[in-house]
This record gives structure tokens, sequence and C-alpha cells, in this order.
């Protein structure tokens, strides 16, 4: 079966719209009836994010790490043990396409690194930010960026790689850089599309929220 991994902190926000989108991506009908398990690791989570996910057909693991390195690798975890031969990953405040597993799996590599798509900016996120961050943003084809809210990695390169370390951010680089190590054939993949928040408070410090910010402070 596939797995999508979805790790969340205090994500009532988001999480209904996530789901939507991951279930109906899930059920696509190039996927052939293959069985695709949602997956969303709650960790630490003080407001109504628990609540939200039992409401779907989805799996659901809580922790308290406050880790969302260690909540991906004990998600990853869970679903190799339940067969999983591919793990896609994505953020809880970001919605993946309808064709995103699909066009993950048509690569036919190892692993995909995919690009995101910023949606409604923060009112402090002026024009010239958004003219910094599209000058260096490339959403194409052999772009280099990695996002945990776009990653997918089969589970044999997974676990070639050693898997998700238990890091507070940067997890997904490191699994790609360790992949890269590994000898896994990475597609770089401006084709499965997830449309991400916006949100300067990121959950992770370090992660892509405070990149948004650093780029709103720029002079």
């Amino acid at each position: 079966m596939i797995g999508i991994l979805i790790p969340a902190h205090n994500e009532e926000a988001w999480l209904h719209d996530c789901l939507h989108a991951a279930l109906r991506a899930a059920r696509h009908t190039s996927l052939a009836g293959e069985p695709v398990e949602v997956l969303v690791i709650l960790d630490s989570c003080t407001d109504r994010s628990a609540q939200i996910v039992s409401q779907y057909p989805v799996q659901a693991m809580t922790i308290e790490a406050r880790n969302v390195g260690q909540a991906r690798a004990l998600g990853a975890q869970r679903l190799l043990e339940r067969g999983a031969r591919w793990i896609s990953c994505s953020d809880a405040d970001s919605r993946v396409a309808e064709d995103w597993l699909v066009e993950q799996l048509g690569l036919g590599t190892d692993a995909v690194c995919g690009t995101v798509t910023v949606e409604h900016w923060h009112e402090s996120f002026d024009e010239a930010a958004q003219i910094r961050y599209h000058r260096d943003y490339q959403a194409s084809e052999g772009h280099r960026h990695i996002h945990g809210a776009n990653l997918g990695v089969s589970a044999q390169a997974y676990l070639r790689a050693g898997g998700f370390e238990p890091l507070a951010c940067d997890e997904d680089v490191q699994l790609v850089r360790q992949l890269e190590r590994s000898g896994a054939s990475i597609a770089w993949s401006h084709r499965p599309q997830v449309v991400t928040s916006a949100r300067l408070d990121s959950r992770a410090r370090g992660g892509f929220g405070d990149y948004l910010r650093q780029l709103a402070q720029t002079e």
C-alpha cells in the first residue's frame, strides 16, 4: 500500500482542508485501487486537532515529542510496519493536489522532491518580499528545493538511507542528503503539486515559515 504521512502540532485551523485533499488524492482512479493509508502524527497538540482527525477515515498516532523529525520517523515506522511500499510526506497546513500521488509515483525514481505553491500571502509579506521570494524560488523541473510538505520516498530507499532523524527542523533535508549518499535516484520535480500556507508563525524553528519571515524582514 501507499502511506501518506502528516505531522501536526496544533493545526486545527488547517486540518480539515489538509485531510480533504489527502483523501481525494488517495482515491485517484490512476492508482487502480491500490490501498492508501493516511497517518496523522498528533505531536503535543492542545487544540482541537485530535477531534478533527477523528472525523476522517485516517489513522492517528499521538506523541509528546514537540519534534517534527521524531514525529515523521515514528510515522514512517508505523506505515512501514503496515506494509507501505511508498511514503508520501506532507504538512498539516498544506493541501496536496488530486493527482499528487500519481505524479510522485509516475516519476519512477526512489524519491521525489516536489515544490510548493504559497497561497494567501500574510499581510506583513508585502509586494517587495513577494518579489524576493519569486526571484529565488524555482518552481520548475530540476529545482533544488526540499520540502517536508512535498516529499516522497520508496520504502526500500528510506530504509537504506537510515530514515528520518529526530531533528527539530531540517529532518527532510537530512533525509534527502542521506538518500543522495546512499545512491538513491531522486526526481526534483514540479509535477507533484502542493499548496501551502504563507503563515509566519511556523511550528518548527528554521522551517519554511521562518524563511518567509526572514524575507519579510529584509530591507
